[in-house]
C-alpha cells in the first residue's frame, strides 16, 4: 500500500535500477528524477557519470524509494526509461564498475578502406594514450581543474569566485543574469532570485552562502553534493596527469625505461635498469598526485614537483585540513588497449536515420534500419569496451587523429543537422 510509508524490515534499504537516458548527463538526470520524486538528489548513488551527448545505460541506487514509484516515472518522463528494479542493502560507489561498452558511429567519413583498417587495427593492437577526456574538465570558460586547484590551496574566496563570477561563452540566459547580479551586489539572495533552476552548482552554493553567511564559504560549499565537490579536485589531479604523461612520452617514447613505475598487484614499484626488457609500455603506470603514491625516478618525477610548486602546492603534503579534500592519489596506465573491438563500414543516404538499434529499441523489438548498399555517405560503426575512468573520446581521437580541444569541439556542433 503506497500510502503506508513504512519500509519492510526484510527489504534492503536501496532500490537499484537501470537508467536509460538520452541527451542528459548523469547529474542532470538525477536532478530531474529527484525533482519528480520530491526528494534530495543526494539520496541517489551511481558508479560513474555518463555523458550528455549519447544514449547511455547505467545502474543507479536510491535510498528508500519503492520500485513502484520509480516505475511510475516511465509514464511522465521523456528520454528516460527505468527498469530492472531490485532491493539491496548497499548504495553504489564511484569507480566500482567493471568498465563500459561503447557503440560509436562516425558518419560521413572520407578515409579509404585501408586507412580505416589501419586505424582500427592500431586501436586494437597498440591502443591509445589514456588521457582524461575533455568531459573531465568541463566545457565552460572556467575549467573544473581551476576550481579544484583553489580547493587544494585552501583558497575559498577563489573557489566561490570561480564558480559564481561572470564567464565568457554560451550559457543559459538566467545563469548569465545570476552571475551579473552576483558580480554587482555580492548578495546571495538577490543572485538566487535570478535562478529559476536552483539545483545547479551555482544555485546550491548561493543557498549555502545564504544559510551560512559569506564568512563561512567552506560550509556553504559543503551543500553541493559530495560527488560534485570531489569532481573538482579529481579534475585537478587529471589535469596534472595529462600534462605529465605528455612529457613522459615526449621524453622517453613508447617503451618502458628505467625509473618508470609498474604495478605488482596493487603496489607500484620502479622498473630497474637490469629488468627493463621484461616490460613494455603497456605495463607502465603514472601516478595521480596524492599522499599515498610514489613518483617515477627519472626526469618526470621532478616535473611533477615543479608543476605543483608552480600551483602553490606541496607534493609531499597532499593531506588537506578537511578530510574530504585530502588526496591519496592513484595509479593509471598510460596506454590502454580496448577490448572486444569490432567495426564495420556502412553506406547510407539519409543523415537522420539511426544506424544502429539502442537497448531500448531491442527491448521494444524494433528492427534494424534497412540501409542502401550504394548510399552516398559512408559511416564507420565501431564497438569496444574500456576499463573504468577511460574515455571513449580519447580512443576515437586516436582513430580520427583529430584535435579534441574544447575550442575545436564546440565548433563541431552538429552543423550538418541544420
Amino acid at each position: 500500500d503506497p500510502r503506508k510509508h513504512s519500509w519492510p524490515k526484510s527489504r534492503g534499504s536501496y532500490c537499484h535500477f537501470v537508467l536509460y537516458k538520452e541527451n542528459k548527463d548523469t547529474m542532470d538526470a538525477i536532478n530531474v528524477l529527484s525533482k519528480f520524486l520530491r526528494v534530495k538528489p543526494n539520496i541517489f548513488s551511481y558508479m560513474g557519470t555518463k555523458d550528455k551527448r549519447a544514449i547511455t545505460v547505467q545502474e543507479i541506487a536510491v535510498l528508500r524509494i519503492t520500485a513502484q514509484r520509480l516505475a511510475h516515472l516511465n509514464k511522465c518522463l521523456m528520454n528516460f526509461k527505468l527498469g530492472n528494479f531490485s532491493y539491496k542493502n548497499h548504495p553504489l560507489k564511484l569507480g566500482e564498475l567493471q568498465g563500459n561498452h561503447f557503440t560509436v558511429v562516425l558518419r560521413n567519413i572520407t578515409g579509404t578502406d585501408d586507412q580505416i583498417e589501419q586505424a582500427m587495427h592500431s586501436l586494437r593492437e597498440i591502443g591509445f594514450i589514456n588521457y582524461y577526456g575533455m568531459q573531465r574538465f568541463g566545457t565552460t570558460a572556467v575549467p573544473t581543474y581551476q576550481i579544484g586547484r583553489a580547493i587544494l590551496q585552501n583558497n575559498w574566496n577563489e573557489v566561490m569566485d570561480l564558480i559564481l563570477k561572470p564567464r565568457p561563452g554560451a550559457e543559459k540566459g538566467y545563469l548569465v543574469k545570476c552571475r551579473e547580479e552576483w558580480a554587482k551586489t555580492k548578495d546571495p539572495a538577490a543572485a538566487l532570485k535570478k535562478l529559476p533552476v536552483k539545483r545547479c552548482v551555482e544555485g546550491q552554493l548561493l543557498r549555502g552562502l545564504l544559510k551560512y553567511g559569506m564568512k563561512n564559504i567552506i560550509s556553504a560549499f559543503g551543500i553541493i553534493p559530495r560527488n560534485n565537490r570531489l569532481m573538482y579536485i579529481h579534475s585537478y589531479q587529471s589535469y596534472v596527469w595529462n600534462n605529465m604523461v605528455s612529457k613522459r612520452i615526449e621524453e622517453y617514447g613508447l617503451r618502458a625505461v628505467p625509473g618508470d613505475l609498474t604495478l605488482k598487484g596493487a603496489t607500484a614499484v620502479h622498473i630497474e635498469e637490469g629488468d627493463v626488457d621484461n616490460y613494455t609500455i603497456h605495463d607502465v603506470v603514472m601516478p595521480l598526485p596524492g599522499f599515498d603514491v610514489i613518483y617515477p625516478k627519472h626526469k618526470i618525477g621532478e616535473a611533477y614537483k615543479e608543476m605543483l610548486v608552480a600551483d602553490n602546492l606541496d607534493i609531499n603534503n597532499m593531506r588537506h585540513k578537511i578530510r574530504d579534500y585530502s588526496l591519496s592519489g592513484a595509479y593509471r596506465k598510460i596506454i590502454i588497449r580496448p577490448q572486444n573491438v569490432n567495426w564495420e563500414v556502412v553506406a547510407y543516404d539519409d543523415p537522420r536515420i539511426p544506424l544502429f538499434t539502442t537497448d531500448l529499441d531491442k527491448l521494444e523489438g524494433k528492427p534494424l534500419p534497412v540501409l542502401p548498399t550504394d548510399g552516398k555517405f559512408r559511416a564507420l560503426k565501431m564497438e569496444f569496451s574500456l576499463p573504468p575512468s577511460t574515455y571513449a573520446t580519447m580512443a576515437i581521437r586516436e582513430v580520427l587523429k583529430m584535435d579534441t580541444s574544447i575550442k575545436n569541439q564546440t565548433q563541431l556542433n552538429t552543423t550538418w543537422l541544420r
